[in-house]
């Protein structure tokens, strides 16, 4: 059985292990620094608000143990938040979180009026699949090895980079496990035969 860790110190934690159980992978919560010596094989950064879970990280003394494990190869997906903590820059902004992707993300992107929409739109190797966006930011630049999966009117909201996925949007909050199928397939259980 494959373990996936999801943060769960704020923010959007429940809809990720409520996907991974029903499509029969044990998903569970990473809380508190104890919980990091449980083993898992991937882990998961939900949507929520950023820069409460960057200073809950750091007061939890979960921060640098878990930035330590992305860069020595955990797998990793982010959704919405998840995407800013795991960016190198975020726009108009001097905060970095794990900053261990090469990516610059717009916080808030979409402003007040488009704060949250749906939208079926092909993801790189998906094809077409459901998107749900609150209050999202989007990528406005890749560097380095990023490879972009997915864009919406000419706006980044999925890329992968090594063991790091991320999303503008939320798969969980779909009936649709494709993008969690691709993270625990091509990610997950390579990491699992290295």
């Amino acid at each position: 059985m494959i373990d996936i860790a999801v943060l769960a110190v704020q923010g959007a934690f429940e809809e990720h292990i409520k996907h991974l159980k029903k499509h029969g992978v044990n998903g569970f919560e990473l809380r508190q620094k104890s919980d990091l010596d449980r083993p898992f094989d991937g882990l998961i950064l939900p949507g929520g608000e950023s820069t409460v879970m960057g200073k809950l990280l750091h007061q939890l003394k979960m921060f640098e143990p878990l930035r330590e494990k992305i860069r020595q190869g955990l797998p990793v997906f982010g959704t919405c938040a998840g995407l800013i903590l795991l960016a190198k820059t975020i726009e108009k902004d001097d905060t970095v979180h794990f900053g261990v992707m090469d990516i610059t993300v717009r916080r808030n992107g979409y402003g007040r009026q488009l704060g949250s929409f749906r939208r079926t739109a092909p993801m790189s190797p998906l094809g077409e699949i459901p998107m749900v966006f609150i209050r999202a930011p989007y990528i406005v630049s890749v560097s380095g090895k990023t490879e972009v999966l997915a864009t919406i009117d000419e706006r980044i909201v999925a890329a992968r980079e090594g063991n790091m996925l991320v999303t503008s949007f939320h798969p969980e909050l779909t009936d649709n496990f494709s993008v969690h199928r691709y993270f625990l397939d091509t990610m997950v259980r390579p990491h699992l035969s290295d």
